[in-house]
């Protein structure tokens, strides 16, 4: 797609800490989109590597990369608040300084949003691991998911969603609210509970990097975090518990394919 003049501009927030290794790939991925009408907004959250350096580098060879410079930590929700406040256009999409995108990632999804009204538009996902290595599984998506749908399993990867600015704004968890839980799970569930439509492509546009971290524990944390949510969502007991023991199945069915 050209004629970047004529397209509504697009911001894509890239929160980073100590990514030296992977950010360039990432960065890359987002400034060879065939839509091209878009600003990327790097939140370097105090990284101890050299990631604010390489993201100046960067910025210094494309104009549309503007770099916010946290001095102390605040966590990836605050990052990518800061950015989503400062963003200049109605609509943002975020990646993670590990991921990367297919090149018609935008543009297929902003079609997509303009035919359907959608308010949140995600996308299917492959996955590669640490050594940049592919596995030989996509994570398939429905066109669309309800509410109840989506409590079952978290199938809106961050690094794939195209959402408006202020309904991320209005619907992510405030900071206090945020202590281990899913803080974007929470937001999708939120804005599908009040009404709010989500549509997906089922091609795989983003590519996920799969955490060398695999223990069980990691595993409990993040099943503990899951059930975090639903009680920050105001799910009562039981329903937290069927709703748990979905995601923990799905969630069995879906690492397998990473070993």
């Amino acid at each position: 797609m050209t004629g970047s003049d004529q397209q509504e501009l697009i911001s894509v927030i890239l929160p980073v800490y100590n990514s030296a290794g992977t950010i360039e790939e990432s960065v890359s991925s987002v400034l060879k989109q065939t839509y091209d009408n878009l600003e990327l907004i790097i939140v370097d959250d105090a990284s101890a590597d050299n990631t604010g350096g390489i993201c100046r580098l960067l910025s210094e060879r494309d104009s549309r990369i503007r770099i916010i410079t946290n001095l102390s930590n605040c966590g990836t929700l605050k990052a990518r608040i800061r950015a989503a406040s400062e963003a200049k256009s109605e609509w943002i999409a975020f990646i993670d300084a590990d991921d990367r995108w297919h090149p018609q990632k935008l543009e297929k999804q902003i079609a997509l949003r303009d035919s359907s009204g959608s308010d949140l538009v995600y996308t299917a996902s492959a996955f590669i691991d640490g050594s940049g290595r592919p596995y030989d599984w996509i994570m398939h998506v429905p066109g669309d998911v309800s509410y109840r749908q989506l409590l079952k399993q978290n199938i809106i990867s961050n690094s794939s969603v195209l959402i408006r600015r202020r309904d991320y704004i209005r619907y992510s968890p405030s900071e206090d609210n945020t202590v281990n839980m899913h803080e974007d799970f929470a937001c999708w569930l939120c804005m599908l509970r009040d009404g709010l439509t989500a549509h997906g492509i089922d091609e795989p546009l983003i590519t996920y990097r799969v955490s060398k971290s695999s223990s069980t524990g990691s595993k409990l944390k993040a099943a503990s975090m899951n059930m975090n949510t639903y009680r920050y969502i105001g799910l009562g007991f039981f329903s937290r518990l069927f709703y748990e023991a979905c995601y923990m199945v799905n969630g069995l069915r879906k690492h397998r394919h990473f070993r």
